[in-house]
């Protein structure tokens, strides 16, 4: 089945087109799209996350250095032009927000593209630049079904709880976790979703309930901190988290809330399932510790939704994402299956 929703990412036209964002900031209550004509557009809209999920700001950053070049197809640029456009867009967009590792991939990629594009005329750089956009893109919907074909054999009818947003909207079509969630419910299989409303940008609220309801997909919303009560009173049999970094050992950067999960389905004997694509491990990063977690302006505490709900002046700490340690994750949810137990060992003989 195909997600009917909305699509967060996508190119309009040939090379000289543009990328059209769906502005999540605006959601549930209107349907945005925003046509970023120039790299700051995109810069931004990935910064204040009107595109957000890993896999999505990957797909809208490779875009972004398509975006940055389409303007060499109005005149003759000569190489060395269109190179340092590329190069400085790449640069600039890696800025953009540091936790996520796809958006570093998507970037790396389009570097290594140009660079094997020395000497090309413009118009045919431009093409080759957007046909590896494009194929990033297809990958990125390919992996989130296959992810969700994986995941979808480890849950069975019952209640599973979730953290953030982790569907279509967070990625090119079906999701991570919730493609998990949507496939076992095209299987037939009868859950019900507890979603964390998820603080303080709400995205579980705004994004996930309204994904899964689009799909038909029965849930509840809660609040963050009634995860622990529901966990008690038996109505949960799965936790499933996405992830925007994990390591070679298999600590997982999530959005903020998610250790706390973890630690919480440990002490109730309830499996914690992180789905995440290839393109989310870190290779080069052993230990969670290292992972740089992004830290959020105090508005987004004082000021959500531009509503003051605390006191002028008060100081603020604001991580975006924490660390779930790989020994309190029951199993990783890949593309290329399932790993458990999540050992060091096991991701590489499974994706390398």
């Amino acid at each position: 089945m195909t997600n009917t929703a909305p699509k967060s990412v996508a190119w309009r036209g040939n090379v000289d087109g543009c990328l059209v964002l769906l502005d999540q900031t605006k959601l549930p209550g209107e349907c945005v799209f925003l046509d970023c004509l120039d790299v700051p557009t995109v810069w931004e809209a990935i910064k204040q996350l009107r595109v957000r999920g890993a896999p999505a700001i990957g797909i809208a950053a490779a875009y972004g250095v398509c975006v940055a070049v389409r303007e060499s197809m109005t005149g003759q640029w000569n190489w060395g032009q269109f190179y340092k456009t590329a190069q400085e867009a790449i640069d600039y967009l890696a800025t953009s927000r540091p936790t996520a590792v796809n958006l570093f991939w998507a970037l790396q990629r389009m570097e290594r593209k140009l660079k094997s594009l020395d000497g090309s005329a413009s118009e045919v750089a431009a093409q080759e630049l957007l046909a590896e956009a494009s194929a990033i893109h297809a990958e990125d919907i390919a992996m989130c079904h296959a992810i969700g074909r994986a995941g979808a054999e480890l849950l069975t009818d019952g209640g599973v709880l979730t953290h953030c947003n982790t569907g279509g909207l967070a990625t090119s079509e079906y999701g991570t976790a919730l493609s998990v969630l949507f496939t076992a419910h095209d299987q037939g299989k009868k859950l019900n979703v507890y979603a964390d409303e998820t603080r303080p940008l709400l995205q579980g609220a705004r994004l996930t309930a309204w994904e899964l309801m689009q799909h038909g997909v029965p849930v509840t919303l809660i609040t963050d901190s009634m995860a622990a009560q529901v966990m008690r009173e038996g109505k949960v049999q799965a936790v499933i988290i996405g992830a925007d970094r994990i390591t070679s050992r298999g600590d997982a950067a999530n959005k903020i809330g998610s250790y706390g999960l973890a630690i919480l389905a440990k002490y109730h004997r309830i499996p914690f399932y992180v789905a995440a694509p290839s393109s989310t491990f870190d290779f080069k990063m052993e230990s969670g510790a290292d992972i740089p977690i992004e830290q959020r302006s105090a508005e987004e505490i004082t000021e959500p939704f531009g509503k003051r709900i605390a006191p002028v002046g008060v100081p603020t700490y604001n991580p975006a994402f924490d660390v779930t340690p790989a020994e309190l994750i029951t199993a990783l949810i890949t593309e290329k299956g399932v790993i458990q137990p999540v050992t060091k060992e096991n991701i590489a003989a499974t994706l390398q």
